[in-house]
């Protein structure tokens, strides 16, 4: 939190600097996630949240709260139900969003009644926490585009009593929400260009759906963080690896672009055979990102080729050569590629590995139904320490509120 002491100009210094920061965040997700932890930095304020623009809708994508925080075990994050709600005057957001401008109440349960919005006192009578301070503006593009609105709550004095934002304070979130737009708009041409690769891999495998792999990356950064946690992982290299885990686990089955459609469309379980060939799409995906010029490139090299390997080593695809799929250590056993074990299976897979298969079990195929979440989560127990890292395990029912979270937020959509 930036110190009163210091200039204005040292304190928009302070703020150019973490700017430079989140333009080296890739992923659009892990990006505003950081850019809300920031900018509640930049004016001392103790909860906030971060709304995407979806077509006339806000939707929230983070929220934050400090005082709610500290009340929680170590470790463990705050679970927030996702919704949305028109982009209009009757919310101080949508009033945001809606005409393009900053908006400062000192007091939301005092606003004025000449103005047109109110706010909603239902998330304080649920939580228990009481707003006062809001401090609204929408995220612009140069070009007039809204593509969210971030909102912080709760300025804090030197003391940490609640105080309102001052004009100050207007003035360094406008500037540096303008930064971090332009930070955003970068993150989102990554995010197309993945979203291009996820478009292509559907239109051959109909189970490779965008809310597949959007409920698979945010499951392995969830568990990811909670493992970093458990592990002691240093802060920094955890959030840099969270970013670059995020985009690469939307990748995990792009190698399936390259498996016959007479497989991948196949209303049926395959014959031994027909599995041998899916198989292939780990390392075929891998080769794709076979050669190496940004660390996306290698953990979604690892996650494509690791996300189906087993702890006991009884996984696939082994140790295979990328150029053609053939054995590199034999197994005695079974004549196949010998399979990776333990922790020779880098941990992006073996977090994938997991989020992928709770994913497919809860969800519908065309060969089977979902499964309820009581036999789900029974199946993932009795595999702890055969087909995933029990460390994995761990993490996950850790954090299981916040993974069942994601999956409501992300819900197939039905075919008509």
């Amino acid at each position: 939190m930036p110190d009163t002491t210091k200039t204005r100009e040292e304190i928009l210094s302070g703020i150019i600097e973490t700017e430079a920061a989140l333009n080296k965040i890739q992923d659009v997700d892990v990006l505003m996630e950081q850019i809300l932890v920031e900018s509640r930095k930049v004016v001392r304020a103790d909860a906030g949240s971060i709304y995407v623009r979806d077509g006339d809708r806000l939707a929230i994508h983070y929220a934050q709260n400090d005082t709610l925080q500290r009340q929680l075990p170590p470790g463990q994050k705050i679970v927030y139900s996702f919704f949305s709600f028109p982009i209009n005057e009757k919310t101080i957001a949508g009033y945001s969003a809606l005409t393009k401008q900053l908006v400062n109440e000192p007091d939301v349960y005092q606003i004025s009644p000449d103005k047109p919005y109110k706010f909603g006192r239902q998330s304080d009578s649920v939580s228990g926490y009481r707003t006062v301070s809001n401090l609204t503006i929408p995220l612009q593009t140069s070009n007039g585009n809204i593509l969210g609105v971030l909102q912080v709550l709760n300025a804090l004095d030197e003391e940490g009593n609640v105080t309102s934002f001052s004009k100050d304070d207007e003035l360094y979130i406008s500037h540096f929400a303008a930064n971090a737009t332009v930070a955003l708009e970068h993150a989102h041409l990554t995010r197309s260009m993945v979203l291009r690769m996820i478009r292509m891999s559907e239109l051959r495998d109909p189970k490779e759906t965008g809310p597949h792999v959007n409920r698979v990356s945010s499951y392995a950064v969830e568990i990811y963080d909670r493992w970093a946690f458990n592990h002691s992982i240093d802060e920094n290299e955890s959030r840099k690896f969270r970013d670059t885990l995020k985009i690469a686990s939307m990748l995990h089955d792009v190698g399936k672009v390259a498996i016959s459609d007479l497989i991948l469309k196949k209303p049926a379980r395959f014959t031994a055979e027909e599995y041998r060939v899916m198989q292939g799409h780990t390392w075929l995906g891998a080769r794709l990102f076979n050669e190496i010029e940004s660390p996306i490139d290698s953990v979604a090299r690892d996650v494509a080729m690791t996300h189906h390997e087993n702890w006991d080593g009884t996984g696939y695809p082994g140790h295979v050569s990328l150029s053609d799929g053939s054995s590199l250590e034999t197994d005695p056993a079974t004549g196949r590629a010998r399979g990776l074990s333990g922790e020779e299976i880098p941990i992006a897979g073996r977090i994938v590995a997991l989020a992928d298969v709770y994913d497919a079990l809860s969800c519908k195929r065309v060969y089977k139904e979902p499964w309820d979440e009581e036999k789900v989560l029974a199946e993932i127990k009795s595999l702890r320490g055969t087909k995933f890292d029990p460390a994995v395990v761990d993490a996950f029912f850790e954090i299981l509120p916040s993974i069942q979270s994601i999956r409501d937020r992300f819900p197939d959509v039905e075919e008509s």
